[in-house]
């Protein structure tokens, strides 16, 4: 199953979901649509995200644009920190986020996260 982490007002998030729909109708596999901010995630779904993202780098998963980014100092969180501010500040998570069995990607661009279907 394809879940991507999104947000509706979102346009990168809205066109990441019009490329999965494609890939899932071509590959007979179901979305599961969380819209995070309705339904927050938890830090260890976070950290399952993060680890997922095989990058060793949390601020990939941070919108540093926000104004929590800087009152909050997360430019030089470290993870449990950033994982944290994202439980209390759903909207600091960059979006969309995509995982697929056990790999995740950012939809920035949206097309990034067609890596995750690559057959190896």
């Amino acid at each position: 199953m394809i879940t991507i982490y999104h947000n509706p007002r979102c346009s990168k998030s809205r066109e990441t979901l019009a490329l999965l729909t494609t890939v899932a109708e071509e590959q007979a596999l179901a979305i599961n649509i969380i819209d995070y901010q309705k339904t927050p995630l938890n830090f260890d779904e976070l950290q399952q995200i993060f680890i997922a993202l095989g990058d060793n780098h949390v601020q990939t998963m941070l919108r540093n644009n926000e104004d929590e980014y800087a009152s909050l100092k997360l430019a030089q969180a470290d993870t449990a920190t950033a994982l944290q501010a994202l439980v209390a500040h759903p909207h600091l998570l960059q979006r969309p986020i995509v995982t697929y069995q056990n790999k995740a990607a950012i939809g920035r661009p949206p097309e990034h996260v067609l890596s995750l279907f690559k057959k190896a």
